[in-house]
C-alpha cells in the first residue's frame, strides 16, 4: 500500500507560478516512477509528466514543455512539479500517482498508475 498527499494548488492569475507537492507513505518510494495527471469536468485524466524512481528520467507533455518541471526527494518521499507561467488551460485538479509495475521506469500513459492521492485544484484566473 503507498498513501499519497498533493498539496499546493491554488487560485492564481496566468503567468504566475506554483510548486505542488506529492508526499508519500507505505513502501520504499524511491523504487517507484510517479507521475503527474489533471483532470477537468470535461477531460479524462491526462498525464502532465512521470519521474523514474531514481529522478534520472522524465517525461512531460507537451503542452507542459519548457514550463513544468518535476523532481522528487527521495529522502522526504515527496514528488514536486513546479509549474511556471501557468496558462488558463493548466486549470484542473491534479492528481499524484505511483506505478507499481514498471520498476521504477516511467511511464507515459495510465498503465500501472495502481495508487493515487486525492488531488490539489489549480485555478488559473484572470
Amino acid at each position: 500500500q503507498v498513501q499519497l498527499v498533493e498539496s499546493g494548488g491554488g487560485l492564481v492569475q496566468p503567468g504566475d507560478s506554483l510548486r505542488l507537492s506529492c508526499a508519500a507513505s507505505g513502501r520504499t518510494f524511491s523504487e517507484f516512477a510517479v507521475g503527474w495527471f489533471r483532470q477537468t469536468p470535461e477531460k479524462e485524466r491526462d498525464l502532465v509528466a512521470t519521474i523514474g524512481g531514481s529522478g534520472g528520467s522524465t517525461y512531460y507533455v507537451d503542452s507542459v514543455k519548457g514550463r513544468f518541471t518535476i523532481s522528487r526527494d527521495n529522502a522526504k518521499a515527496t514528488v514536486y512539479l513546479q509549474m511556471n507561467n501557468l496558462k488558463l488551460e493548466d486549470t484542473a485538479v491534479y492528481h499524484c500517482a505511483v506505478n507499481v509495475e514498471s520498476n521504477g521506469v516511467p511511464v507515459v500513459g495510465s498503465w500501472g498508475y495502481d495508487y493515487w492521492g486525492p488531488g490539489t485544484q489549480v485555478t488559473v484566473s484572470s
